[in-house]
């Protein structure tokens, strides 16, 4: 029992557990929920595996996945039905669960998102140049591939980039301040502030959809709409500013 013990316990560190086999190299059965219930007593360690064993049921559900949020959320959302708008009951992010780009990222479609993440191991690479996002791609769609197609585009590239990077940071910053107002809020003798918070969490979501108008624009300068896009994200643009 106690090499069996410090076997699993080795394996459940490790994040090996699920998959795991006797130790004998001959037999290739593997070691049951009850009978690791059994043999391993230490409850953090317990707590572990019966994580994996979560995060290997989401991983086999299709119509099942992990929230997208950065800033990290255990919840588990469920796809089906889910369209855009749709946000997660715990931290009220907005995922994509068409591509891998961790947000929803409308008016720009999936193929407009460079960013790609592996589901295992949650590298993150750019799709166009194969190069990891970081540091290179710091900012956003910023990607060498891209202005290297044409050198005619390239200043516009760096227009729409300049934009849609600040339209991010932008966002951040209405961000820090919703949470500077909610910690205000909390101080005795000051009034109510929920309007605030309500125009705080507009903001937040004006600039979300000012930054990726910047991608669709980019890459649908030449369709016919294009001008009432423009039209309507400017006056957006100038409505976020007065906000």
């Amino acid at each position: 029992q106690p090499c069996w013990s410090e076997y699993l316990m080795t394996r459940i560190e490790q994040n090996m557990v699920v998959n795991c086999t006797c130790p004998i190299s001959e037999c290739r059965a593997q070691p049951t929920t009850a009978f690791i219930y059994s043999i391993v007593s230490s409850e953090e360690i317990i707590a572990k595996y019966e994580k994996a064993l979560l995060r290997r049921y989401v991983e086999c559900c299709s119509n099942l996945t992990w929230c997208t949020n950065p800033q990290g959320c255990d919840q588990i959302l469920l796809k089906d039905g889910l369209g855009y708008g749709a946000a997660c009951s715990k931290c009220s992010w907005i995922s994509c669960f068409n591509c891998n780009f961790p947000e929803a990222h409308y008016p720009a479609s999936c193929s407009h998102m460079s960013r790609m993440t592996c589901a295992k191991c949650s590298h993150g690479f750019c799709w166009r140049c194969l190069k990891p996002w970081r540091p290179n791609h710091k900012d956003y769609y910023n990607c060498s591939a891209m202005v290297s197609k044409a050198a005619c585009q390239e200043k516009r590239f760096q227009d729409y980039n300049e934009r849609c990077t600040f339209h991010h940071h932008a966002r951040e910053f209405a961000t820090s301040l919703r949470n500077s107002i909610s910690s205000i809020r909390e101080m005795p003798k000051i009034r109510n502030l929920t309007f605030v918070l309500d125009a705080c969490k507009v903001l937040e979501q004006a600039r979300k959809v000012l930054a990726y108008s910047c991608v669709y624009s980019y890459y649908n300068q030449d369709t016919e709409s294009m001008d009432i896009v423009e039209q309507q994200t400017e006056s957006l643009e100038l409505l976020t500013n007065a906000l």
